[in-house]
């Protein structure tokens, strides 16, 4: 069975994340609340890159420096800059850093040692309302080609982030008609301009490639759900001999199981009916395609992890482009896969709703495969979908002799 993904990234990040541990290392020989501070605040300096782009209350800022002025009640301060230039002091456990960044590592551990949680209680705006930080012409080098990652894409223009930043600008360009975001795109600029407040870049798009090692995202979490048993979970289906797919399968016996983070911006816990992806869907359904597709580009820019986002794009398209669909499956799949290692031999059982956006993502990839004649590729894709969901709610099992076969799609 087809059983390797993509190797897992982010280990070393994850044991870094651990506040009590990172505590322990930074005041280790500090003896005392000032020398604790003082220890924090050498800590920021060595570690955390400043200046750093992050948020206060809402508010896009960049923290130019940490200070302690030897005050134990006025604890750790951070010097900010607002877009416009202006700054102001804050104290340091009001800063909220990107997740997985080192400031945010760092941050948390500072807010554990001062009695407070690691993670802020009061969360930040909803991503989707959240305003982003706005790239600069300091941050654009127009002598040559420049590397920009798609968050929303429409008929002329793409909203995209600069690679190893949460920096944006609105790349104005044609050939964007078969650009999904995720991609990182080539582009020669020309001309570069701030209208309204947002900062805008011309130029011809050169080439573009899914690299998601390079989007620099933090690996979805993967929540343990106890043991995937064979005997138990699957019995075959009644009267009829255990087929050929499922064999091996059963006799690697137990594995573990386990639930795949779900990143939706925007979702309301409270009204688990209503959310945005089920907005989307209700929009198409009334014929409001243009509203739909707003939505689901919306979710991406907010965080390109909202795997269902790539899926639901990628069904926009799978009727009548699947060469265009297939990228946006694609990009749901590899990020999806960047949680699990190479070696990953556990199960992501359908009845875990969070796993659904990844598997809908592998499902929509390996149809698109099939549909485009590349049969060994999209055998390969549902021999795994088996692997990792063996009870195949999506229907793979009645699909893999027919693409084995070399037959040709059939609606």
């Amino acid at each position: 069975m087809g059983r390797k993904l993509v190797k897992r990234v982010g280990r070393e990040e994850k044991k870094a994340a651990k506040p009590d541990d990172l505590v322990r290392e930074i005041t280790a020989g500090a003896t005392g609340d000032d020398a604790q501070f003082r220890a924090f605040q050498q800590a920021f300096r060595d570690h955390v890159t400043l200046p750093a782009d992050g948020f206060v209350i809402g508010e896009p800022i960049s923290v130019t420096r940490f200070d302690y002025d030897g005050n134990p009640r006025l604890s750790l301060t951070a010097l900010c800059r607002r877009e416009d230039g202006s700054g102001y002091v804050v104290a340091a456990a009001d800063v909220i850093f990107p997740e997985g960044s080192k400031g945010a590592r760092y941050l948390s551990a500072y807010r554990r040692w001062i009695g407070l949680d690691p993670v802020p209680s009061a969360s930040p705006p909803p991503a989707r309302s959240r305003r982003q930080h706005k790239a600069t012409a300091d941050d654009l080098d127009l002598s040559g080609p420049i590397e920009l990652i798609a968050l929303t894409v429409k008929a002329t223009a793409a909203r995209c982030r600069l690679p190893g930043s949460e920096r944006v600008v609105t790349l104005r360009t044609s050939g964007l008609w078969d650009i999904v975001p995720g991609e990182i795109l080539r582009v020669r600029p020309r001309k570069q301009w701030t209208y309204a407040g947002h900062p805008y870049l011309s130029g011809e798009i050169e080439s573009a490639r899914l690299d998601v090692s390079a989007l620099g995202l933090l690996p979805l979490r993967l929540e343990e759900r106890g043991m995937w048993k064979p005997g138990k979970e699957y019995r075959g289906e009644k009267g009829k001999q255990i087929p050929k797919w499922a064999k091996p399968i059963i006799a690697h016996g137990p594995r573990p199981a386990f639930e795949m983070e779900q990143v939706l911006p925007g979702e309301d816990p409270n009204e688990p009916d209503e959310d945005p992806i089920l907005r989307s869907n209700d929009l198409k359904e009334v014929g409001d395609y243009e509203g739909a597709y707003k939505i689901l580009m919306e979710l991406c820019q907010a965080d390109l992890r909202c795997l269902d986002a790539h899926a639901h794009l990628g069904n926009f398209c799978f009727d009548r482009r699947p060469q265009e669909a297939i990228r946006s499956y694609e990009v749901g799949l590899r990020i999806g896969e960047l949680s699990l290692g190479e070696e990953f031999e556990g199960v992501l059982p359908w009845g875990y709703i969070d796993n659904r956006p990844f598997l809908r993502c592998m499902q929509g990839f390996g149809l698109c495969l099939w549909r485009l004649g590349r049969f060994e590729e999209a055998g390969r894709v549902f021999d795994r979908m088996l692997w990792l969901n063996p009870s195949d709610n999506q229907g793979v099992r009645f699909l893999i002799g027919e693409v084995q076969a070399r037959k040709v799609w059939k609606e």
